[in-house]
């Protein structure tokens, strides 16, 4: 995992900051975005990620192809990958579904988020970001706030964090927080406050509106009592502390305004190592000239 960071970095210093953000290192290759949700991070810096590297892209849209005339998706990968694409990244509203699609094609298939399971690349641009700045990642502590049991960036990020050495707590209301964990140095609690206290790192997740009819799920005023990262509550975090948010989010719901234009907040600093990230999967996996 260090070595992919390494290389974003790399290729961030080399590419993202350069004045001509263009390499030949998978100049003849193609890839596909094979996208079944809405996205605007995700999709975006993976497209930029393989223009840098040189690759072409294809960009899938559900709506209006085959699979509304009944095709399956597999047999939609199966045709694309017989036009000759190299990669297949894939973003699916059902769990597994990457892992699944590998099965059938004989090129990588890249998780960009599959249903309430994990979000892959997502995770690594948290490390990454976290990483730049606090590089003994074994001595933090990261808090991670919201819906814990939908998420797939809280999956990722905990994977993520935990296998690097971190201590992972994870706030939410009863009703949004698992049951139980077995991943060690992670723990479960409903207290933001007492979480807050000596966390080094702490991601905000967006609150799904579609979720406020779930019964236990408090309002949206009682969530940003509670569970919001409030300017007053931001005060209680250290100089040094890393504040991110994976996007799209809720002003004044989850995060408030003020707390987004912290200079201890990263969120943009987080989209610029998405594309960075993905430079160095898409290098990896499709066999470009960066080490």
């Amino acid at each position: 995992m260090l070595d992919l960071l390494q290389s974003a970095q790399r290729l961030k210093q080399d590419l993202l900051e350069a004045p001509v953000k263009k390499s030949a290192a998978l100049r003849g290759q193609a890839f596909v975005n094979l996208f079944f949700e809405p996205s605007t991070r995700t999709k975006n810096s993976f497209e930029l990620a393989g223009k840098y590297l040189g690759a072409d892209v294809i960009n899938f849209q559900g709506k209006g192809s085959s699979v509304e005339k009944g095709e399956t998706l597999y047999d939609t990968a199966l045709n694309l990958e017989a036009m000759g694409v190299d990669l297949v990244v894939v973003r699916h509203q059902a769990s597994g579904v990457p892992e699944d699609l590998a099965r059938y094609l004989s090129v990588p298939v890249v998780n960009a988020g599959d249903g309430f399971h994990e979000h892959p690349t997502q995770g690594l641009l948290d490390l990454m970001t976290v990483w730049e700045r606090n590089p003994h990642l074994d001595s933090l502590h990261l808090v991670i706030v919201g819906d814990i049991l939908h998420s797939r960036v809280a999956r990722s990020d905990l994977w993520g964090f935990s296998a690097m050495g971190a201590r992972v707590t994870l706030v939410g209301p009863p009703s949004l927080l698992p049951t139980a964990l077995a991943v060690p140095n992670v723990s479960l609690t409903t207290d933001f406050d007492a979480a807050l206290a000596d966390a080094d790192v702490v991601q905000v997740l967006r609150i799904q509106k579609e979720r406020q009819s779930m019964a236990g799920m408090p309002s949206v005023e009682e969530y940003r009592l509670r569970w919001g990262l409030t300017a007053a509550r931001a005060k209680q975090l250290g100089p040094s502390a890393v504040i991110l948010h994976p996007g799209p989010q809720n002003r004044g719901v989850e995060i408030d305004t003020p707390v987004m234009a912290d200079p201890r907040a990263h969120i943009l600093g987080q989209v610029e190592n998405g594309v960075a990230v993905r430079m160095a999967v898409l290098d990896r996996l499709m066999g470009g000239d960066h080490e």
